[in-house]
């Protein structure tokens, strides 16, 4: 796993999407990853919602977020709320969406100074643009 850490005075924000990639910063991301503003993992395994496990969620939690986007490839689709546990546990909100709406959302809300985690799924798709 590659964690990144960015700057004190800067926050990661999201430049663009496509349906098989993410750009932040410079740099364009392939797979599926989480992203704080201050902290991106940039190997995170799943590559569908199915590959989700409550790992998934505790490793969130170390983010300290207020409240995590779930962004879920394509189309919105709803994690069993069994995985999602350890959220529940701690009082963190869960926002589930399509990877598009989860990165403009994440931008809104890492622009306001929330602590915001956004899990984005990428699958391998025919691309087609879409702006941040």
């Amino acid at each position: 796993m590659k964690l990144h850490l960015n700057k004190a005075d800067e926050v990661l924000l999201i430049r663009g999407y496509l349906e098989d990639q993410i750009t932040i910063g410079n740099d364009t991301y392939r797979s599926s990853l989480i992203i704080s503003p201050r902290e991106l993992i940039d190997d995170w395994h799943p590559r569908t919602l199915t590959d989700l496990s409550q790992e998934d969620f505790e490793l969130m939690l170390r983010m300290n977020p207020e409240v995590v986007l779930l962004g879920t490839g394509g189309r919105i689709i709803f994690p069993s709320g069994s995985i999602t546990l350890p959220l529940i546990q701690r009082s963190v909100g869960l926002e589930v969406m399509d990877t598009a709406a989860a990165c403009r959302t994440y931008n809104i809300l890492a622009n306001e100074g929330r602590n915001v985690v956004a899990c984005l799924i990428i699958e391998a798709s025919e691309s087609s643009a879409q702006i941040v």
